[in-house]
């Protein structure tokens, strides 16, 4: 395999990730790749902030401000006084879903990779280095899983047994129709979650790619400021929604 660049090979759409690499026969996709690499941006990011907080904030603090006080009062107004519980958590998730829907724009992501020949020789196929995470179904997955999970639990944590009274009650058919609904409408959440974030971040890298390939240089311009707002938006929608079944979760039901 070698290096190679997207305008020397054909135009290569993929909807699962591709394997680069085996560790320890552990297959690593390009998201997955991608994934780390954001990770240890963050985290150099969080250490850089705190190790330079000061009175007279400098540059770098005065973003980290603005970004985690902003979100904090965003949050505070769905959670009120349980933003204090649930607040690490959210602001976490619309950071790291933040910075991978972004990821995907930066030059050479999902452009740049390698070319892999058929047994039959007869073709190539180009399998890109880096892919944005959330542009695979299997992150977004576990992001949805990961989420939902820790509703239910914050529900059982505040309400105890009768938080399952919400999905099991059979005291009257209509209390048992109305649980199993209930129960519908918590997967559901989770194949929405997994998908709406999944679509829109893959939807845009497709755009780009297409733009790039035909009209490269001026015409992807337009289009990545429009992919900037939308992966906010979808970092923003995922990070809301939670914090909104969140609240519900942990709400005390007057009757």
């Amino acid at each position: 395999m070698s290096p190679v660049d997207l305008d020397m090979a054909s135009i290569h759409i993929s909807l699962a990730a591709e394997e680069i690499a085996r560790i320890s026969g552990i297959p690593v996709t390009n998201s997955l790749l991608t994934t780390w690499l954001v990770m240890a941006f963050i985290i150099v990011l969080s250490v850089s902030v705190y190790s330079r907080l000061s009175m007279v904030p400098g540059y770098l603090q005065i973003f980290a401000e603005l970004l985690v006080g902003g979100i904090n009062k965003l949050f505070e107004e769905i959670l009120h006084e349980k933003n204090k519980i649930y607040f690490p958590y959210l602001a976490t998730l619309f950071i790291f879903i933040i910075f991978q829907n972004w990821s995907g724009l930066l030059p050479g992501v999902g452009t740049i990779g390698f070319t892999y020949e058929e047994e039959s020789m007869t073709t190539t196929t180009f399998i890109p280095l880096l892919r944005s995470g959330t542009a695979d179904l299997n992150t977004t997955l576990a992001l949805a899983l990961l989420t939902i999970g820790y509703i239910q639990f914050a529900g059982l944590k505040a309400l105890g047994a009768t938080y399952l009274k919400k999905f099991f009650n059979f005291s009257n058919p209509i209390y048992t129709f109305v649980g199993v609904l209930e129960l519908i409408s918590e997967i559901s959440r989770i194949i929405s979650f997994a998908f709406r974030l999944f679509g829109n971040i893959f939807a845009g890298e497709v755009l780009l790619t297409v733009i790039a390939f035909l009209i490269p240089v001026i015409a992807p311009i337009p289009f990545l400021g429009l992919e900037l707002f939308v992966g906010f938006i979808q970092a923003l929608v995922f990070s809301m929604l939670s914090a909104v079944f969140f609240s519900l979760a942990t709400e005390r039901a007057e009757h």
